[in-house]
């Protein structure tokens, strides 16, 4: 018992302790410098894990700008980008605060591991807002919603395709009825990001409903909040990291913290409905012609699923008219795997427009 006890107390020190480092740097009164901090986390199965943290402070006060990077650790876009701002940026030319997370699944990242952080099995993306007492991502998931999102004016969360993943680079926000100026931002925001298609999630959870999701989470609370989805399959793709990191200099710009000249201009973007889900029924071999991006019709035939010895289990029809916002796109699937996220027309045609 005495040796649990300890074990008990050196799990909660050290999770204060980290805490406590994060409170004194963030308010810290100088300005135009950034600290570097990598909070410790451990639970009391054993684990441990970290969680690095840059803080940025502009020339003078103003809004608090929150950038989350890999929390999935195999969507390496998001991070390399975030890599390039960090350097690019100088803290003199800055109004307000920036927060990035570089990393936030660690144990993901350095293992190659698609969706969940090997220490504990947990998908970060799906446990908001946390465990204050839980296992070391529900603990840093607590962290960002009990430390981070209450001090943030802007939160984004930058993602791209996992390994297993094609994507079409998107951006989006939810349609918070609760907060309709927070909502208001969010898509001016998302429209301004230089992203070429834009959706928005319809907002439906219940305030005793948990969030799952980061920017969800963020969102719930009453933030101004979106997110970027640009890279797939595993790869850093140069165009892929270009636009997340396009995008976070342009939402910079748009809140007026950081002035920056967009070479490419303003971009033409598309209003897309939020997409329908279409998953598999059994375990197999997934195979498609399609990839995302692609046009579709309700009924086509999209693919089909076979089993180990090559007969077909599964076929894979189109249940509306739309573009393939991500899929699969590797052969192995699971049972209830996303196969195809379809964004489906509105009347037939897109919105297109031109921003300013």
């Amino acid at each position: 018992m005495r040796k649990i006890l300890i074990t008990l107390f050196i799990i909660i020190s050290t999770s204060l302790l980290s805490q406590n480092k994060f409170d004194s740097l963030y308010k810290n009164t100088s300005r135009s410098n950034s600290h570097k901090l990598k909070l410790e986390f451990t639970d009391d199965l054993g684990n441990k894990t970290s969680l690095p943290i840059l803080i940025i402070k502009g020339k003078q006060r103003g809004k608090v700008f929150t950038i989350l990077a890999g929390v999935h650790g195999a969507e390496y876009a998001p991070i390399i980008a975030t890599q390039e701002l960090i350097k690019e940026l100088k803290p003199s030319k800055l109004i307000g605060s920036i927060i990035i997370i570089p990393i936030t699944n660690i144990g993901s990242f350095y293992k190659s591991t698609p969706y969940v952080n090997p220490i504990d099995k947990k998908n970060i993306n799906r446990i908001f807002p946390g465990i204050k007492n839980g296992t070391v991502s529900e603990k840093i998931a607590h962290f960002i919603s009990s430390k981070i999102i209450p001090i943030t004016d802007v939160f984004l969360d930058a993602h791209s395709g996992d390994a297993n993943e094609d994507l079409l680079p998107f951006v989006c926000f939810y349609d918070n009825k609760k907060y309709p100026q927070k909502t208001m931002i969010s898509r001016e925001l998302s429209e301004y990001s230089g992203f070429e298609n834009v959706i928005s999630y319809p907002y439906t959870i219940k305030d005793n409903q948990p969030a799952l999701y980061a920017f969800k989470q963020a969102c719930k609370v009453g933030k101004i909040a979106l997110s970027f989805e640009s890279g797939k399959l595993g790869y850093v793709q140069p165009e892929a990291v270009q636009r997340i990191k396009r995008g976070y200099f342009r939402i910079l710009k748009k809140l007026e913290m950081y002035e920056y000249n967009d070479p490419l201009g303003d971009t033409k973007f598309q209003l897309m409905n939020s997409p329908i889900y279409l998953s598999s029924s059994v375990q197999g071999i997934f195979y498609t012609k399609f990839k995302a991006g692609d046009k579709v019709i309700k009924d086509q035939k999209l693919g089909y699923i076979t089993d180990e010895f090559g007969e077909i289990i599964q076929q894979i029809l189109s249940p509306v008219s739309g573009v393939i916002l991500y899929m699969t796109g590797t052969p192995p699937i699971n049972e209830d795997s996303t196969l195809f996220s379809i964004s489906p027309y509105q009347n037939d045609i897109w919105t297109s427009l031109i921003i300013s």
